[in-house]
């Protein structure tokens, strides 16, 4: 009974040590796979700060041990990433197991390489994607080719939140005794009176600039009170019917003449091509201007934080409504998929999947937005992820590898809260509801594509140049129906009824 009793306890024991094991292996390795030792290539960009290198972050460290595979990180200069991968995707060798396409792929071009493998085929290798795509079937129609398939996993950002919107200076506001406009009529009404007093109170008149605003900016300040979505060109009325704005005949027309208006009157600087964020920063911190349009990020971070006065507490700049006219005003929110990521066909397929499927999981994508727990952020009483002091640095945050570009990873609206000041999040949410999904990214089908290259190479740059021209009366708006004209003959019918069948497609993946 005795030999028995102990060989029961030597059982229990060599199992209790083989659990152990079995535990300690199984922690270190998320995949749950013996992977150890299997080399996985990732080709994507490096950070865009000189001085940060993603491969030694703690944030990337910290993937690439907790793998379990051996990750080999070939990390590209962001300024030649398009130029060099994209040459050696279309006429090169297999460059890594997993890449970060050099652009959105619109046309298919590196998919008909044959190089990259239909994702959908391995999604019992990839739980993740497989939750993510069934959580946005959105995201999942953007994705899927008109041949049924997915073959790239999406880097996400902010679509309602944050956009680009309207900025008053609030003081000027306050003394020209002015509440925020709500239409184009009181815009022009406010940006009048800026122009002929002295807002700044030094003493002249004649050094203020009514409005500041990034020349990309002007049509998504204005297109939408005239029904226009001037983004992407396209816009989907409330039955599904795609339009181009650009050739609207009736309301961009009364959009140029308003613009121009405001141009000829010096409403909007004669200058204005020229001008940049550094340029409104720098007249933001010498209080000459009164209006901007940008992303709403840059209200309380770069804009307000010019005034010696801000303290966080109160904004100098602030956002308002989207400005109204014959439309009802409405401001133009961003595509999710801002970067795709694919998997090419190697003799690692099965174990490249598994490692993208990885990069995706949510406690790295809580990693990518929050970064390390004790070192950026911590836990407070009630469960919520906050900021330490340290990650309200910048540098501090890049160093550490807080929003990598060399992943897929999804933007937060939480994390991006966590930045801003209290004022700022409630404003964002209160302007949530004013913003309006634009055209959605989708895939051109092989027998289109050689019109759709024509639309991106001449058709958009004619408009963006025309644009331009009448907006600063280079050309007179007496040529508009030459314009439109020109479009007609450049084939704009064709391309929108392209979209429109691109956009039944989208509508069907859903």
């Amino acid at each position: 009974m005795e030999k028995y009793m102990s060989r029961i306890v030597k059982y229990i024991l060599v199992g209790t040590m083989l659990m152990v094991i079995c535990m300690t292996t199984a922690c270190s390795n998320k995949n749950k796979d013996n992977t150890a030792g299997v080399h996985i290539s990732i080709l994507a960009k490096n950070s865009q700060y000189t001085d940060v290198d993603y491969e030694s972050t703690e944030v990337i460290r910290k993937v690439s041990e907790n793998s379990g595979y051996d990750i080999e990180w070939k990390l590209r200069q962001p300024d030649s990433y398009y130029d060099v991968v994209r040459e050696l995707i279309l006429n090169g060798d297999t460059l890594a197991d997993i890449i970060q396409l050099p652009d959105m792929d619109m046309n298919m071009e590196y998919i008909n390489t044959g190089k990259f493998v239909c994702l959908d085929e391995y999604l019992d290798y990839m739980p993740n994607y497989k939750k993510f795509l069934q959580s946005n079937p959105d995201i999942k129609a953007s994705l899927t080719t008109d041949t049924g398939h997915i073959y790239y996993v999406p880097q996400t950002v902010l679509t309602y939140n944050y956009v680009p919107c309207v900025m008053y200076n609030q003081e000027w506001l306050k003394k020209a005794g002015k509440s925020e406009p709500q239409t184009l009529d009181e815009l022009v009404e406010l940006l009048r009176i800026y122009k002929s007093e002295d807002m700044n109170d030094n003493g002249y008149s004649t050094d203020e600039i009514p409005l500041s605003i990034i020349p990309d900016f002007i049509p998504y300040m204005f297109g939408p009170a005239f029904g226009l979505d001037l983004s992407t060109g396209f816009i989907i009325d409330d039955y599904g019917n795609v339009s181009y704005s650009y050739s609207d005949s009736v309301n961009y027309r009364k959009y140029l003449e308003f613009v121009n208006d405001l141009y000829e009157e010096g409403l909007i600087e004669k200058d204005y091509e020229k001008c940049t964020r550094d340029i409104i920063k720098e007249r933001c911190s010498r209080n000459i201007t009164g209006v901007t349009f940008d992303y709403s990020w840059h209200m309380s971070m770069l804009y307000s934080a010019q005034y010696n006065e801000y303290n966080g507490d109160t904004p100098v700049f602030k956002g308002g409504v989207p400005l109204s006219g014959e439309h009802q005003g409405f401001y133009i929110g961003r595509n999710a998929v801002s970067g795709i990521f694919g998997v090419t066909k190697t003799d690692n397929v099965i174990s490249a999947v598994k490692v993208l499927d990885y990069l995706i999981s949510d406690y790295n994508e809580d990693m990518y937005c929050f970064g390390i727990d004790g070192v950026s952020y911590c836990i407070d009483d009630e469960g919520n992820k906050v900021f330490m002091d340290a990650a309200k640095d910048d540098a501090f945050i890049q160093k550490l590898g807080v929003n990598p570009i060399c992943v897929p990873s999804r933007q937060s609206v939480a994390a991006t809260d966590m930045l801003l000041p209290e004022w700022h999040i409630r404003l964002d949410k209160q302007l949530a509801k004013y913003v309006r999904k634009p055209l959605p990214f989708m895939y051109v089908s092989s027998s289109d594509v050689d019109k759709n290259n024509g639309y991106i190479n001449y058709i958009s740059k004619y408009v963006d140049d025309e644009e331009n021209d009448f907006i600063t009366g280079r050309q007179s708006l007496s040529s508009f129906d030459a314009y439109l004209n020109t479009l007609d003959n450049m084939g704009i019918k064709e391309i929108t009824s392209i979209k429109q069948k691109q956009y039944n497609l989208y509508k069907n993946n859903m």
